[in-house]
């Protein structure tokens, strides 16, 4: 059991005392969290304004660092229903309300040590008046009676160099109203997501027009869920907006989110121009014609990703985060400084979509994913998170990753894996996971052929390995490649996969191709990283390079050989 005083009940004081009070029976129907009172209350006043957990994006999100009235709600939210709890004030009539509420509280001067000498020795001690002078009295007669008592002393409203220093030095937590406004102040206006947020907002309410929100091509969860999330926001400012996206939602965990939450998404025909909309925004990707079919030259307004760039990028407003570990940290952040509301669908997809991207806060995490996480939780519908979590395993996807398993060749720690013909390219991470997990394995790829295209995963628990950097070196010459340092993708064009009825030759051509993208995955693993894997390879040009009518055989392509021709 804790035994809890409170000395001096002022605004602050007073508060504390009814959360402290309500937290102790916070597990009977129709009472308030503790923490939520202490909230609710002081965000009604100058002071708490300042500091309130539930107010200040501080102690929110933007900064590692509590607040100082966090630290009140920490004391709250420890109580228990067996804990003890006394208010001592100086006020008759602020002794009898509180009495009045089931609040123990006593009338008595809070500095006077004859007070306290009648009072068994308190584990935790909240000084809450709201003069400067009475506090810091309070707080010396406090320490000297109870030295052992955890102190957390408010500091009032006009406390000198001297006050503060005194206070510094007697209590274990202090809360300074006046730091705390200052604290906030440059938070919400001086920081690089402060400055964003602003910039979004400005850039946001010169569009005068719907606003297409552009997913990459058969886009996750992570931009799925920013991609909303942004179309709720330009919303709010009054630009309508649709999250658009190119080719299929396909795996089974995708689907499901989208068709549980009833997410809104306008799904794109190939060579659509977006025309009709006023402004383009790019979420989760930061280039036009790169991952998304959208020409090159198309003009962009907004981009917002935490992929590192390839390359320069044409927009308008530009937020590249490297430093977390989904869009949807970023998206939520934005919310959050927009002052907007948290849908239970769009904060659900939110949280799914870090959750996807962090590996479950295990893979590339920071901070402010964490933050994130916890400015979305409240407003999540845990039930339908994990039905999303919990899908229908389609029998498609687990041949895909039953052939992978069969194909796989093995070099050390590092497997590749064809798993040839595909419907379903998301199965291919799955089977990328799934080999990652084979004891002695650190790094894999699975790739797979649809249409005339090779898609190809990477998966990586080594810490030695940067994946995107891996597959750029390896493929982007030869189609278009890219990712974190765990996990990454490419896509490679075989066009002479069109030009071909024979099933036979099909079956030559994929097979072809499967020792080159296998050859140039061990050699970019091999290589100085930066390097591109070399391009002298036969094969390598004519199936993703050059025009295949020169070639007689496909057989003649299975390894490098020495030629006089020039060949272009």
């Amino acid at each position: 059991m804790v035994f809890r005083l409170v000395l001096g009940c002022g605004t602050v004081g007073r508060t504390v005392a009814e959360a402290l009070s309500t937290r102790g029976q916070s597990h009977l129907p129709g009472h308030t969290h503790g923490s939520d009172a202490i909230n609710s209350t002081l965000s009604s006043t100058p002071t708490a304004t300042a500091t309130s957990p539930s107010t200040a994006p501080t102690a929110a999100y933007t900064t590692a660092r509590q607040s100082p009235l966090s630290l009140v709600a920490k004391t709250a939210t420890a109580t228990s229903p067996a804990d003890r709890l006394l208010v001592i004030t100086a006020d008759q009539n602020v002794a009898e309300t509180l009495r009045d509420e089931s609040i123990p509280a006593r009338r008595g001067d809070p500095t006077d040590p004859d007070t306290l000498a009648t009072i068994d020795h308190p584990d935790v001690i909240f000084i809450g008046g709201d003069r400067t002078d009475t506090n810091r009295d309070a707080l010396e007669t406090a320490r000297d009676e109870f030295p052992a008592a955890s102190i957390t002393a408010y500091m009032g409203g006009n406390p000198t160099p001297d006050d503060r220093a005194r206070f510094t030095e007697l209590a274990d937590h202090t809360v300074d109203a006046t730091s705390s406004l200052v604290e906030r102040v440059l938070e919400e206006t001086t920081t690089s997501g402060a400055e964003a947020a602003l910039g979004l907002q400005r850039k946001l309410v010169t569009i005068d027009g719907p606003l297409a929100v552009v997913m990459h091509d058969n886009p996750d969860p992570d931009a799925i869920a920013s991609a909303v999330a942004l179309a709720d926001i330009a919303e709010s400012v009054g630009v309508p907006a649709d999250a658009c996206y190119f080719g299929d939602i396909s795996h089974q965990e995708n689907r499901a989110m989208v068709n549980l939450l009833g997410l809104s998404l306008r799904n794109l025909s190939p060579g659509e121009t977006l025309d009709t909309y006023e402004a383009v925004a790019l979420v989760d990707h930061s280039r036009p014609g790169v991952n998304d079919q959208l020409p090159e030259e198309r003009p962009i307004d907004i981009v917002i990703d935490h992929h590192p760039p390839r390359g320069p990028i044409p927009s308008e407003f530009v937020e590249l985060r490297e430093s977390v570990g989904a869009t949807s940290t970023i998206l939520t952040e934005y919310i959050d400084r927009f002052n907007g509301t948290f849908g239970s669908a769009t904060a659900t997809a939110l949280l799914y979509g870090i959750r996807i991207d962090t590996n479950d806060f295990t893979r590339e995490v920071s901070p402010a994913d964490f933050r994130a996480a916890s400015v979305l939780r409240p407003h999540v519908e845990t039930s339908i998170l994990r039905r999303i979590e919990q899908p229908t395993l389609e029998g498609e996807t687990l041949e895909t990753i039953a052939l992978a398993i069969k194909n796989r060749i093995q070099r050390g720690s590092i497997v590749v894996a064809s798993a040839g013909r595909i419907g379903n390219r998301d199965a291919l991470p799955q089977a990328a996971d799934q080999l990652l997990a084979m004891d002695g394995v650190e790094t894999t790829l699975v790739f797979g052929f649809r249409d005339e295209m090779a898609f190809l995963s990477a998966r990586s628990r080594s810490s030695d390995v940067d994946l995107g950097e891996t597959l750029r070196d390896g493929f982007d010459q030869i189609g278009s490649a890219g990712g974190h340092a765990d996990m990454a993708g490419a896509q490679l064009e075989v066009g002479i996969l069109g030009q071909l009825d024979d099933e036979a030759e099909v079956e030559s051509i994929v097979s072809v191709a499967e020792e080159v993208i296998t050859d140039r995955f061990f050699e970019a693993m091999e290589t100085r990283p930066g390097v591109p894997v070399s391009t002298d390879h036969r094969a390598s040009e004519w199936l993703f390079e050059a025009d295949a009518d020169w070639v007689e055989s496909p057989e003649s392509l299975r390894s490098p050989v020495e030629t006089d021709d020039d060949e272009d």
